[in-house]
């Protein structure tokens, strides 16, 4: 025979097998030593997870613990995300995280599992809990060890953190802004603001580290470091609490509103002008045209584009609305252009006063309302709508991967993303997970997510609220 031909035979192999499904790739593997050999080819299941994900974590595939081939790491995923889709028993642990004698007011995830950059082998979530109780408290949420817990002040209000610092912010009910460092609670620093209502915005601009703040009495309040070094402060609105700060995904601009009067209109703020002010130049700042605002967002995947959902006062209904923020530069002057792009009616239920709004990617928002959740596209077309929840939800969580819902009803309902051949990208219900028993509770109150675990606050009849983690097995 001549000797070339075992070598064009395998490549051969290899391209026939470019056709076949990982079941099907798995079972050839296994009629004989060739298309063993064939199958096993990195180059294979390296495409293959790259078709299927686009991006994946090299730096899990050769650690210095352990050399996991691409194919051990498109099971694994693969498995993960199967244990996800499906919520099966013994596809996930749950654990009861018990210590907070108050309400969770909120929590976040310090170390999070991202889905860009996904560890099936080491990886141990921490979240960061705050209570009325006045405590911060840190958890490991896969053993479900309580890690520190922080000393006690005023009822905590707010709860944020910068994982790329590891730093834990909070906000109590007398207005004082403190930093902790994530991993030991030990605290770093404190602001006062005097107001006892305080909405949080952290973001890092290039490897510096600002935390916008908005308070009861109409200001914006920007402070630097988590030292809380102040560097701007500046009136939004005269006697309205400012509850609305965005900051878009290129950190070029800030979102500030206020859903306590219809007759004012949401501001943008060139970041530059609260992060690095100057004497000689005023704050670059324009108000987005619409009034009464109800919720915001930012698409995630453009630079600059706003999704604002408001009154409108002619017809009495509300609209969606999409801006594209942009500068222009003159020789002489700057100036902040929000350009309209998409404007379409949403009919929503007098009733519904909790109003949640958040975006996927470049195509498409998630709202929710009452007992309801709605898909629609920036073009206005409504891509899915569910009721499944027999209370109103109480809060949400969106991803690339899929969208929690959390309810009063004690229920947390799992939807994934998919892109349908006739009707594009659009959710499919999955399954429920329960929170415990309604005599000694009143429903989930908030809801977090990363890319393997779901947390979820319950709170209790005896005024003692819980964290619920559910964590699912690669």
């Amino acid at each position: 025979m001549d000797s070339c031909e075992p070598q064009l035979i395998d490549d051969c192999l290899i391209q026939i097998f470019t056709f076949l499904t990982e079941e099907d790739l798995i079972n050839v593997s296994s009629v004989c030593k060739d298309w063993h050999e064939a199958a096993e080819t990195p180059w294979l299941w390296r495409r293959m997870c790259l078709q299927r994900w686009g991006f994946c974590n090299l730096a899990v595939l050769g650690s210095e613990q352990a050399n996991h081939s691409w194919k051990r790491y498109f099971l694994r995923r693969s498995h993960l995300e199967k244990n996800m889709t499906k919520g099966r028993t013994g596809g996930y642990t749950c654990k009861s995280l018990r210590g907070h004698t108050g309400r969770v007011v909120g929590f976040v995830y310090l170390n999070a599992n991202s889905s860009q950059l996904p560890d099936f082998w080491s990886h141990n979530a921490t979240v960061c809990s705050a209570s009325s109780d006045g405590t911060v408290r840190a958890w490991n949420i896969q053993n479900g060890e309580p890690l520190w817990c922080s000393p006690v002040q005023s009822p905590l209000m707010k709860i944020l953190s910068d994982e790329q610092h590891e730093v834990v912010i909070t906000a109590d009910s007398q207005g004082l802004i403190k930093t902790w460092q994530g991993q030991t609670g030990q605290e770093l620093a404190s602001f006062s603001t005097s107001s006892s209502h305080c909405t949080l915005l952290q973001y890092n601009i290039d490897n510096d580290w600002f935390l916008t703040v908005g308070t009861g009495q109409g200001s914006v309040c920007t402070l630097a470091g988590p030292s809380l070094t102040k560097k701007s402060s500046i009136i939004v609105y005269d006697t309205f609490s400012v509850n609305i700060l965005l900051a878009s995904p290129d950190k070029k601009w800030i979102t500030a509103g206020t859903t306590e009067n219809n007759d004012f209109c949401p501001k943008v703020f060139y970041t530059e002008s609260l992060t690095s002010p100057s004497e000689d130049e005023e704050t670059l700042c324009q108000s987005v045209p619409v009034i009464g605002c109800r919720a915001a967002v930012f698409i995630p995947t453009q630079p600059a584009r706003l999704a604002v959902l408001h009154h409108n006062d002619l017809e009495r209904k509300n609209d969606i609305t999409i801006f594209d923020i942009i500068m222009k530069k003159t020789k002489y002057k700057s100036e902040i252009i929000v350009q309209q792009v998409e404007s379409f009616p949403f009919t929503l239920n007098a009733s519904s006063s909790n109003i949640l709004l958040a975006a996927k990617d470049s195509n498409c928002i998630v709202l929710a309302a009452g007992q309801q959740l709605w898909v629609y596209s920036l073009k206005g077309v409504m891509l899915a709508s569910f009721k499944e929840h027999t209370l109103p939800i109480s809060s949400i969580c969106v991803d690339s991967f899929r969208v929690v819902t959390a309810s009063k009803d004690l229920s947390l309902r799992v939807l994934t993303w998919k892109n349908d051949r006739d009707y594009g990208l659009t959710l499919e219900s999955r399954y429920h997970l329960l929170g415990g028993s309604h005599t000694m509770s009143r429903g989930f109150t908030h809801v977090a997510c990363d890319y393997s675990s779901i947390v979820a606050s319950v709170e209790g009849n005896d005024g003692k609220d819980v964290l619920k983690a559910y964590s699912f097995n690669a």
